[in-house]
């Protein structure tokens, strides 16, 4: 009994962990702070009051497999948030397939609650899991393809300016440093390229770069781009700049990581030593702490305690959260 009871705590505080975290990870993506200062830059740099009338020469990316299914996503408020945040995973996920993975999971761990006779509550949260894991899991690729851009992003422009300082134009100079790069860099200037290649205006095809790769280095290199395709000036000699300022936020955010490691540490420490506690204490009392779950003001406590511990850990990452 006791053992269950833990168990069951256990798994609700990690459910609930999980599905706030991968909740707020994905907004902070999509509605974020910093996505909105993106937007009111793009449109500073616009030349076009109204974007709609611009030519659609960019492909739009299918959120649907039939035509009834794609008017329906559109029609939806944060289908295009939603489209773009897909597309920076760089899985090939469509707005359906993730429809049909949040109905799908869900139902699944109810079925599979049910055939084992698992309470009402032990479903509900095994069901809020199921769909706090794929967030997480979104959001992990996401950081990670985002990492792996920005490893391969200072020699890449380095390789720009050089062919350029060759005699090179920009997009053939683009292509060179696409067939060179690792992907997933690789990838995305081939896009950038081709679009180019294919009529889109430079401002455009570097827009959409900037949506399908939501990292702020890579927006240095996007706005350098086109402030000197409206200012004029050394392209060559500013994309070294930019080289050498991106290089100088690794080396500052590598310090910053090892600085906090121990605050790191602390706040692992702190969010697992409750529960460990607590197991401890119902090995050697079993009757000493079964007052929590016994007693309705235990219950109370108990879930007071998580709540509080809920916000206390939310808070404790918050603070090692040093953005540069």
């Amino acid at each position: 009994m006791s053992h269950s009871l833990w168990g069951f705590v256990a798994t609700f505080f990690m459910a609930v962990v999980l599905f706030f975290w991968g909740l707020y990870a994905v907004l902070r993506g999509v509605m974020g702070k910093e996505r909105k200062t993106l937007d009111r830059r793009w449109q500073s740099l616009s030349t076009r009051k109204d974007p709609s009338s611009a030519p659609e020469l960019q492909s739009n990316r299918l959120l649907g497999q039939h035509i009834w299914l794609e008017n329906f996503l559109r029609q939806l408020p944060a289908s295009r948030a939603w489209n773009r945040y897909l597309q920076q995973t760089g899985l090939p996920l469509s707005m359906t397939d993730c429809c049909l993975i949040v109905c799908a999971l869900p139902l699944g761990m109810w079925g599979m609650g049910f055939a084992l006779g698992l309470g009402k509550g032990w479903i509900g949260w095994l069901m809020l899991l199921s769909l706090a894991i794929p967030l997480w899991f979104l959001q992990y690729k996401r950081q990670q393809r985002i990492v792996q851009i920005e490893s391969h992003l200072p020699d890449v422009l380095d390789l720009i300016a050089r062919s350029m300082q060759a005699g090179h134009a920009f997009t053939s100079a683009l292509l060179m440093a696409a067939n060179d790069a690792k992907p997933p860099l690789s990838s995305e200037l081939h896009t950038v390229f081709d679009e180019i290649n294919f009529g889109l205006d430079l401002r455009q095809a570097m827009s959409g770069l900037s949506e399908r790769v939501s990292s702020d280095d890579l927006r240095f290199f996007v706005i350098s781009v086109l402030i000197q395709h409206e200012t004029g000036g050394n392209l060559a000699e500013i994309l070294k700049n930019t080289a050498s300022l991106i290089r100088e936020r690794q080396k500052i955010r590598g310090v910053i990581r090892v600085l906090s490691g121990e605050g790191r540490i602390s706040a692992w420490i702190l969010s697992l030593l409750p529960f460990a506690l607590a197991a401890v204490l119902n090995l050697i009392n079993p009757g000493f702490i079964s007052t929590l779950w016994t007693q309705p003001l235990g219950l109370q406590m108990l879930y007071s305690c998580l709540v509080l511990m809920l916000l206390g850990i939310v808070w404790m990452w918050r603070l090692i959260d040093i953005r540069i």
